[in-house]
């Protein structure tokens, strides 16, 4: 059982470390762990043990009664204790140059690694253990065996983000080190890894939490919109300006802009963009009069900012101003064990939201344990997810919607296709920023041919995607230019211009406002259509 020690920290099986050193708050070096990606225990998902003494020569039991896994900022642990696994353990051994090797002897649990059964054992590789391992036991409790530095020993606040991975310990620090300072934030990292979500943690931990928080897509507004957008319009400025308007530094006075997608700003706004970092004054479209404005503004991208600074298409003085602090958000890959508690929260979520939230209280007692099924948990995990944790959400709602009323979860069509044509292993799977901010890109997937894309699974990937046309566009590995045009050129699918007013404010009635429902029910873009209520007044 894990104890305390005289200097703080935490220890395991055989007094090896698990918190970091008494004088320092970061990770140790990284190593072998296990956390639990699903227990029939759902209260067990993301307990973990340091297998340290696999360092020191010694092997390290997995059995019923070993080892014990701590829940993350707890002290004491409990083995895994499913009656279903053996007694006689798993001997987990280490390999040369730092791999693992996993040897059954006479141990009756069943073992399933990376998909495969064991027979007798199997042996990982160092590089094996970087991507994370897929452990199920007796078709009941899946593990992950992976690399993960010690958590440190003042753990910071949670934020609202899921996750204990390195990675997401990391992200909250730098949350909390950088919420209260008035400076500029830029957060990196791909598709889908949660940057506005940081953006809003951001917010809600600072001085400015009393005040708006707005978030803008740069992607998402016509480049020659985006000035008026941003910094407003007086009337006349342009052929239809009938009225001034607020742009959205203006109504994000006294609070937080959140400018998403960076990189796409149009050379003409980098400019107006600068100014306003630099000196807190804005010139609305048309006006020759400065307004002043105090905004904190967090900015996030997924391109490489530097080589757009290189080939001229982005202003190296407007990145230098934007990333007063630089958070990196990992890709769901990088962080693999945060997967069994990410898709237990999605799942929850969804349960709720079609009236079976039993299906997933442990404290109900007709819930069944396994209707999440654990090989399913083990299939997720070993996915690489290109959209990172936005996508593992869409599949969590695929799954519960496709299962609705049935004994268990089910892969439906779609899922079992995204599975099947997953991600190599040891392939990433986007142009992705080295988190040391050297600017180098990892090896990117290909893309496709638009023409290879029939109508029904672009209808699919929409729908999968909840109409976000940017994690369509990753989804179906083609560039956001080639989706509009797929879209324009499907019958059956249509646009927010294409809906009447009328229909949009019976929508808007129905759904009580909320954007995300509207945009579900009448299948357009989420943005587009709150283009249109804006321009309705709805907005």
């Amino acid at each position: 059982m894990a104890q305390r020690k005289t200097d703080g920290s935490t220890v395991g099986l055989t007094g090896s470390v698990l918190g970091s050193e008494a004088r320092s708050d970061r990770a140790s070096a990284p190593a072998p762990t296990l956390t639990i990606l699903y227990h029939p225990n759902l209260r067990r998902i993301g307990d973990f043990v340091c297998l340290n003494e696999l360092a020191l020569g010694r092997e390290v039991p997995l059995s019923r009664y070993q080892p014990d896994l701590v829940r993350p900022g707890q002290l004491v642990g409990e083995p895994v204790a499913d009656s279903y696994i053996s007694r006689r353990p798993i001997s987990l051994r280490a390999a040369p140059d730092e791999g693992i090797e996993i040897v059954l002897g006479d141990s009756r649990t069943g073992l399933v690694a990376q998909g495969n059964a064991v027979q007798q054992g199997c042996t990982f590789t160092a590089g094996d253990l970087e991507r994370g391992v897929v452990l199920e036991l007796s078709a009941r409790v899946v593990l992950l065996l992976h690399k993960a530095g010690a958590l440190p020993i003042r753990v910071p606040p949670r934020f609202g983000l899921i996750g204990d991975s390195g990675g997401m310990v990391r992200v909250r620090a730098d949350i909390q080190r950088v919420a209260d300072l008035e400076v500029p934030v830029l957060l990196r990292g791909e598709t889908g890894t949660g940057k506005e979500l940081a953006a809003r943690a951001i917010h809600e931990a600072s001085t400015r939490r009393n005040g708006v928080f707005l978030a803008v897509n740069l992607g998402a507004i016509p480049a020659t919109l985006s000035a008026s957008e941003l910094f407003g319009s007086i009337k006349g400025a342009f052929t239809g300006s009938v009225a001034s308007q607020d742009g959205y530094f203006r109504r994000a006075h006294g609070g937080t802009l959140f400018l998403d997608e960076i990189g796409e700003a149009p050379p003409e706004v980098q400019v107006m963009l600068l100014r306003a970092l630099e000196t807190g004054e804005i010139f609305p479209v048309g006006s020759q009069t400065a307004q002043r404005v105090d905004v904190r503004v967090i900015a996030a991208t997924d391109s490489d900012l530097e080589g757009k600074v290189r080939s001229g298409s982005f202003r190296a003085p407007l990145l230098h101003r934007l990333a007063g602090y630089e958070i990196w958000l990992p890709p769901l890959r990088e962080r693999r064990d945060d997967v069994g508690r990410l898709l237990l929260q999605f799942l929850r979520e969804e349960v709720a939201r079609i009236g079976e939230p039993w299906r997933l209280d442990p404290d109900d007692p007709s819930s069944d344990p396994l209707w999440l099924r654990p090989h399913l948990v083990a299939r997720l995990a070993r996915y690489d997810w290109p959209g990172n944790v936005r996508q593992l959400r869409n599949v969590a709602r695929q799954l519960v919607i496709g299962s609705r009323g049935l004994a268990h979860l089910e892969i439906g069509a779609a899922v079992e296709r995204l599975l099947r044509e997953g991600v190599d292993p040891g392939t990433d799977s986007r142009p992705a920023l080295d988190p040391s901010g050297s600017g180098a890109h990892r090896p990117s997937r290909e893309w496709r041919k638009p023409s290879d894309i029939g109508e029904d699974e672009l209808l699919s990937a929409l729908r999968l995607n909840r109409w976000d046309l940017k994690a369509t566009s990753d989804y179906l590995r083609v560039s956001r230019t080639s989706l509009y045009a797929l879209i324009e050129s499907c019958s059956r699918v249509r646009t927010a211009a294409d809906l009447s007013a009328e229909e949009i404010a019976r929508c808007h009635g129905e759904c009580g406002g909320n954007l995300g429902a509207m945009a579900e029910r009448l299948e357009v873009s989420k943005r587009a259509l709150g283009r249109r209520l804006r321009e309705m007044g709805l907005g």
